[in-house]
């Protein structure tokens, strides 16, 4: 196992004998690996060097053992800066290689395939921290990682560079529980977001200059991806960006929280409930609007937001109370006109 973070074979059974014991001599472990004297002796003094043990003071010598999860985070973390240089370097290559090669391209170098969820990781960070004007996006499930978790590298581009980010999200990614909290941190971060049913598969755009479309087999996401450079190919995926794009739902950001409805600031966190003040939106009331502004059912709903389907009408009848509407679809109506939805 330790040979995949770059600890060859007889320092990672060195280290595992010793993680055992916590603290050893160098005799208490000869019993413990089938090497000898000199060679056990060498591969602690390589767990020393590389911060997988230290060596106590006193004599004879004494070794402890780094925790394993702290080796096993601070292995692999480094791994994947490898692999990111790398990958840095083999770009640089390859845009040197096309220069010298001169303006033609063969149309086998117009998709790359990016393989490894590690690899997968790096790109996407890539892409966007290459951007010049914007980044767009398809959402959908399945998903490698927590969706709940969030984009956290758009939320540093939005902050720093104020790169623009346009995002579709396929309804039946707002039920995913935690999705829509996210979702909605993203908006307020200055993410332009949009639902719409059906979106056809996941996707990133860098600019007008690369494409990240993840693989699907058999419906499940793989850890690998296509990487579309300048073609025709990609203009045909950015035109399917912006049809979807018109025809979706937007959801607007000046839809704050229960500090800063669309109806006036509040007073604080700890202020009046939604019963106590019906001409406010709370913030479940705002995931609430985005779940149907997507067309999801009460079932799907009442799931999302661990309510009732009962208490999921009670909220939708008050928001009709609220804006003077008769029926949902009335409501829907008034939330758009109010820059809610």
């Amino acid at each position: 196992m330790w040979r995949a973070v770059g600890v060859p074979e007889p320092d990672g059974l060195v280290y595992e004998a010793l993680a055992r014991r916590r603290q050893a001599a160098l005799n208490d472990l000869l019993g413990d690996v089938a090497l000898s004297r000199a060679q056990l002796r060498s591969a602690l003094g390589r767990l020393v060097d590389g911060g997988l043990a230290s060596r106590l003071p006193g004599r004879p010598a004494r070794y402890a053992a780094t925790s394993p999860d702290q080796v096993a985070t601070f292995l692999i973390a480094e791994q994947e800066r490898e692999l990111l240089r790398l990958r840095r370097h083999a770009d640089e290559l390859a845009k040197d290689i096309r220069r010298h090669e001169g303006p033609g391209q063969h149309p086998a170098e117009l998709v790359e395939v990016i393989e490894g969820a590690a690899n997968l990781r790096a790109t996407l960070v890539r892409l966007q921290r290459e951007a010049r004007v914007q980044i767009r996006g398809m959402d959908r499930p399945p998903y490698l990682d927590n969706p709940a978790s969030g984009n956290t590298e758009e939320t540093q581009q939005l902050a720093d560079r104020g790169l623009t980010y346009r995002v579709i999200y396929d309804r039946s990614a707002l039920a995913i529980p935690g999705r829509m909290a996210e979702i909605w941190r993203g908006i307020q971060s200055g993410e332009r977001a949009r639902v719409a049913s059906n979106v056809p598969m996941k996707m990133l755009l860098c600019d007008d200059r690369f494409a990240l479309i993840p693989v699907l087999a058999a419906g499940q996401l793989t850890d690998a991806a296509y990487l579309v450079h300048p073609s025709s190919l990609l203009d045909a995926v950015g035109g399917l960006f912006e049809a979807l794009w018109e025809r979706a739902v937007a959801i607007n950001r000046s839809v704050g929280g229960a500090r800063n409805g669309p109806l006036g600031p509040t007073e604080g966190g700890s202020g009046p409930t939604a019963e106590e003040q019906p001409d406010r939106l709370t913030d479940r009331d705002i995931e609430l609007l985005g779940l149907l502004a997507g067309g999801a059912t009460d079932e799907r709903i009442a799931r999302t937001l661990g309510w009732s389907v009962r208490t999921v009408h009670r909220h939708v009848h008050r928001i009709m109370a609220m804006v003077g509407a008769e029926t949902r679809f009335q409501a829907g109506m008034e939330a758009v006109r109010r820059g809610w939805v």
